[in-house]
């Protein structure tokens, strides 16, 4: 009954920006942490961004600080990863995920793809050189 859909990847240059949503059903969506991975070719899935629904707090990777912002719409139940300043190892299949609120009272939970239950399908974003 979950669905999570991710939209709004493509191709752009380097230094160009996305725009990435993530639209929820099926969910208490106060209940939920919601994060962004990102998983490129022979590397494994790695965290990029979340968000508390609760408290608005933001968690970033190191890697992509100072240029990606993950936002929220309330009204329509969507997650927003905006990516600026893209580099070529931005590219990578992107996933949205939703982590049940009990397990990330510890801040550290939201790095890590293990609490996260639902998972959207991904969305390409290839970044050129």
């Amino acid at each position: 009954q979950v669905q999570l859909v991710e939209s709004g990847g493509g191709l752009v240059q380097a230094g160009g920006s996305l725009r990435l949503s993530c639209a929820a059903s099926g969910l208490t969506f106060s209940s939920f942490g919601m994060g962004w991975f990102r998983q490129a070719p022979g590397k494994e899935r790695e965290f990029v961004a979340a968000i508390s629904w609760g408290g608005g707090n933001t968690y970033y990777a190191d890697s992509v600080k100072g240029r990606f912002t993950i936002s929220r719409d309330n009204a329509k139940n969507t997650v927003y990863l905006q990516m600026n300043s893209l580099k070529p190892e931005d590219t990578a299949v992107y996933y949205c995920a939703a982590a049940p609120r009990v397990r990330m009272r510890t801040s550290g939970n939201y790095y890590r793809p293990e609490p996260y239950d639902y998972w959207g399908q991904g969305t390409q974003v290839t970044v050129s050189s």
